[in-house]
């Protein structure tokens, strides 16, 4: 059982590559790690959100971040992850990082899911209702804990 329902949690330890020259990690990477979250709770719920040769995709069409502490090299750090808008065509994902008892920072991503046509062009299309299901049964009560200490 989920101790938190409708959270995720994801727990990683910050990687020499991943920083700059004075060892803090560099702003692009939040949405590095961001996206990890989401993709470990896909896999918790049995999903995979890319499939080789599939005509459908998950474009991010919004994304933000706020910035409250640095995280530094070898840092473990937690992104907690809840959906905070979960609709017909599209997802909307809310993180919290947080170091111990410190919020490092939150941020936002939306992805639309969308059907591929051979000429590149893109057109939203419903999210097909098992995902739906699958990713409300993993917040709600699944395993709730991602990946830990990469």
């Amino acid at each position: 059982m989920n101790p938190e329902p409708g959270l995720f949690r994801y727990a990683r330890r910050v990687q020499f590559a991943e920083t700059d020259l004075a060892g803090i990690v560099h702003f692009s990477w939040y949405f590095r790690y961001m996206e990890e979250a989401e993709h470990a709770l896909w896999r918790t719920s049995g999903l995979t959100i890319e499939r080789a040769g599939a005509q459908t995709g998950w474009p991010r069409v919004a994304a933000s971040f706020e910035y409250k502490h640095p995280l530094l090299f070898e840092d473990q750090f937690e992104d907690v992850l809840r959906i905070t808008a979960l609709g017909r065509r599209s997802i909307t994902y809310a993180h919290t990082f947080q170091r111990g008892d410190t919020i490092v920072g939150t941020g936002t991503i939306t992805t639309v899911h969308v059907s591929k046509d051979p000429d590149g062009s893109m057109k939203s299309v419903d999210i097909p209702g098992e995902f739906l299901a699958r990713l409300r049964a993993t917040l709600a009560d699944g395993e709730g804990e991602g990946a830990r200490g990469r």
